[in-house]
């Protein structure tokens, strides 16, 4: 089986011995907390779960800045991006050497986590715009993951965890939510060995099933990781809970029985295009992957990254960075001329009007307005489920 990024075993951070998850609580009710962002809470669920193995909490400036501008941490690490807890005030926690992190997104802000500090360190404007601009590739506002980056505060709080929950990820996806240590222990238990992770923020359609279906052939694969992000999405996106009951049907009638795994983790959506793919295949391998799907604009929003950068940066790093492979991918699309679904660089002899494409705002405007998807574009099954969610809104 794969082994972990940067480590011969997985390191999670989540204290799975009950009383001692109970002594820290009590402890955390008694020291200085800090109400932490929704992405620094992400980040906490993503270390608790042993994702980011080998990581032991949250970077430093000096690490972040060298993630940033080198894709290695000051030790050699080879990681794609800064791991961050930011914070706008550190009023509540200044002088304090061990600190409880307090979830922003549960009603109350029950604590999530114990922290001993490094580090509280100030990002100047200098700081902010070189890892923005390294990292999304653009300074521009108008990008989500630029947007939500700069407010999430100057203060940079680093150091170890001890990780006591996961957060609303666990009672509200309690069917779907799993850490690294599950999905590796559930592979391994299946004796699975070409594993392939297909990465998803999106409802699957015809085309996302066929891009499964042809990697998994052509890889002779075991089996197929269907791992959808649970976390904050753009306004618009489809919620999790919408997206997993389309995946789970999908599933149940249009893949073999018993090759497929569905599950998901809990992390904020990035947008940064090509640097997340490159962090989307360190976890993945983390979780026991063999191989990640990389398709056209992976992880990408806009224009703002070319198609296929998401592809070519793994072949800029250096070729003992990861373990993991990626299976490159074309766009797929239904092709009139063959009655079937393809990968376009495949089929050479079709032109635009040769295939049904449509657009995630077109498929959300046919929704909205109540009229079915092509067939050729969504499964029946698939789109009734998307139809009955919009009709609720």
């Amino acid at each position: 089986m794969i082994k972990p990024h940067g480590s011969s075993v997985l390191k999670p951070l989540y204290v799975d011995d009950d009383h001692i998850r109970k002594n820290l609580l009590e402890e955390a009710e008694e020291l200085p907390d800090l109400l932490i962002n929704s992405a620094a809470a992400a980040n906490v669920v993503m270390l608790g779960g042993g994702y980011f193995t080998p990581l032991e909490g949250f970077m430093s400036l000096d690490d972040a800045i060298c993630v940033a501008e080198s894709m290695h941490t000051s030790d050699g690490l080879f990681w794609p991006v800064p791991i961050f807890n930011l914070t706008d005030s550190i009023d509540k926690i200044k002088g304090a050497n061990r600190i409880a992190l307090r979830d922003p997104n549960i009603i109350g802000n029950p604590v999530l986590a114990i922290m001993d500090i490094k580090n509280i360190e100030f990002l100047s404007t200098e700081h902010i715009n070189n890892i923005t601009e390294k990292v999304y590739g653009t300074l521009d506002s108008n990008h989500p993951g630029v947007y939500v980056f700069k407010s999430l505060g100057r203060y940079c709080v680093s150091g170890s965890l001890q990780v006591l929950n996961f957060s609303y990820f666990e009672s509200e996806f309690r069917g779907t939510f799993r850490t690294a240590v599950e999905i590796r222990k559930e592979i391994f238990e299946l004796n699975w060995k070409t594993v392939v992770a297909f990465q998803t923020r999106n409802p699957m359609h015809r085309a996302h099933e066929e891009l499964c279906s042809t990697a998994m052939e052509r890889l002779n694969a075991d089996g197929l990781v269907i791992h959808m992000l649970l976390g904050k999405l753009k306004q618009g996106d489809i919620p999790a809970s919408v997206r997993d009951s389309c995946i789970r049907k999908m599933v149940e009638l249009y893949f073999p029985a018993n090759t497929v795994i569905v599950n998901g983790y809990g992390f904020d959506m990035l947008y940064a295009g090509p640097r997340e793919a490159l962090l989307h295949a360190l976890f993945r391998q983390n979780m026991g992957a063999s191989h990640l799907i990389v398709g056209r604009d992976h992880a990408g929003v806009g224009n703002y990254y070319g198609g296929f950068d998401a592809q070519t940066i793994f072949e800029e790093i250096p070729k003992n960075s990861l373990d993991i492979e990626i299976f490159a991918a074309d766009h797929a699309a239904y092709s009139k001329k063959l009655n079937r679904v393809v990968m376009m660089r495949e089929v050479t002899d079709h032109g635009p009007d040769d295939y049904i494409i449509l657009s995630g705002t077109r498929v959300r405007e046919l929704l909205s307005q109540g009229i079915e998807l092509p067939a050729e574009f969504s499964r029946p099954e698939v789109a009734n489920i998307l139809m009955d969610y919009y009709r609720s809104q």
